[in-house]
């Protein structure tokens, strides 16, 4: 009787693991189906022609603003500026090139999502965290139209597929981050000569696409490094795995000149709401739509969250990235540009895996299973508006489609 058993339960686990084999495959095919819809939009999106209506382009987008700086106007801000400028030269002068290497990008992006998945679960990969994972890189805000008559602009999101750099740089930041967090763990005991550099040299590329992920994160990893010196952990320790983030504070003084200079006529000043009133009818009903699951999914797991020393440091994160994005605007030609909403958009893109592992955790009694399948219904609405978003885009919307 108990060999019978033992064989059923054998079973039952290579069924599973079978099942999970099956699950994963299927969404390697919908990644791979993904990735050729962005070569599609991509390409598309490169060599819109823009004119002065830019609300109605078909498939408007920064691209070809930012491929025209670089290719005619010799603007070199970012450090996609010069892989955009190689693949120009390489494709003779075919825009071809970069939609792929953008593709690439997005593509990659998912199972860099799996990996920052697997980390807060503690699970190894498998069907279910890559089909999350796709499914954390379409979630969108949830869209009411009385609150927001556009579907992105009115909003905030982690999901853009209009502006290259920040497609760049959350990838690379997620690379980063999740090296963060993997240092975070050990560094107590010390960190090899290797470990650092890979960490500083992350730190610089991924600032160096765009300093948005730095000026959100860096912060917090000072907070969480002086609380370690409070708590005992010895200063050599500490200095040595913060000073990995120095060489990117060269990287910014760079870009801050390109951006910055006193030739450009461009500053930066103290607007609350400025940026979050522009598009939106009822700003702070557009706010909580843009993170309603998260929000919702916080309030609920509250008690868990708040022993968890990388749910803190995302809260944190995000805490500050809106901080940024509600009170800081640009002066001069880019005042209009939102530019501090890129660093919130990769918090929120974070939080949201954050939140969707914490929701998959739950379980339990009656009431807990309930509050799961509602939360579940709002993470299916967020999903279902960015899939929405995105269809729309690849059948040539505009990024301020209505």
């Amino acid at each position: 009787m108990k060999d019978k058993l033992l064989t059923k339960m054998t079973d039952r686990r290579i069924i599973k693991k079978i099942d999970q084999k099956k699950l994963r495959l299927a969404v390697h095919v919908l990644a791979g189906m993904y990735f050729a819809a962005c070569v599609w939009l991509y390409f598309q999106q490169s060599v819109a022609v823009l004119d002065e209506s830019l609300t109605s382009i078909p498939y408007q987008s920064d691209l070809p603003l930012h491929i025209s700086m670089i290719v005619e106007d010799g603007w070199y801000y970012s450090f996609t500026a010069y892989v955009y400028q190689l693949l120009y030269w390489l494709c003779g002068g075919s825009t071809i090139g970069i939609a792929v290497f953008l593709a690439v990008v997005t593509w990659a992006t998912v199972y860099a999502t799996e990996l920052l998945v697997c980390h807060l679960w503690k699970r190894a990969r498998d069907g279910v965290t890559l089909l999350l994972a796709l499914s954390l890189n379409f979630v969108m805000p949830v869209y009411l139209s009385f609150v927001g008559e556009f579907h992105y602009v009115s909003y905030q999101s982690g999901n853009i597929w209009h502006n290259s750099t920040y497609l760049c740089m959350r990838l690379a930041a997620l690379v980063t981050f999740l090296y963060y967090l993997k240092l975070e763990e050990t560094y107590r005991e010390g960190i090899s000569a290797r470990e650092w550099l890979i960490f500083m040299l992350l730190n610089v590329i991924t600032t160096g696409i765009k300093p948005s992920f730095l000026v959100v994160y860096s912060p917090i990893v000072g907070v969480f490094l002086l609380a370690d010196v409070v708590r005992g952990v010895p200063w050599k320790r500490v200095l040595t795995f913060g000073s990995a983030l120095l060489p990117s504070g060269l990287v910014i003084l760079w870009q801050n000149g390109v951006l910055f200079g006193e030739d450009t006529g461009n500053g930066i000043t103290f607007e609350p709401w400025y940026t979050f009133s522009r598009h939106a009818n009822i700003v702070k009903a557009a706010v909580v739509c843009s993170v309603l699951f998260c929000g919702l999914v916080i309030v609920i797991r509250c008690r868990k969250l708040i022993r968890e020393r990388s749910s803190i440091f995302i809260i944190l994160m995000t805490v500050l990235g809106f901080l940024e994005a509600l009170c800081l605007v640009e002066s001069g030609s880019r005042s209009l540009d939102g530019n501090f909403l890129w660093g919130y958009s990769f918090c929120i893109f974070v939080l949201f895996a954050l939140c969707a592992v914490k929701w998959l955790q739950m379980g339990g009694g009656r009431r807990q299973m309930l509050l799961k399948i509602g939360l579940g219904v709002v993470y299916a609405w967020h999903l279902y508006c960015g899939l929405y978003f995105f269809i729309s885009l690849v059948t040539g919307a505009s990024y301020w489609m209505r």
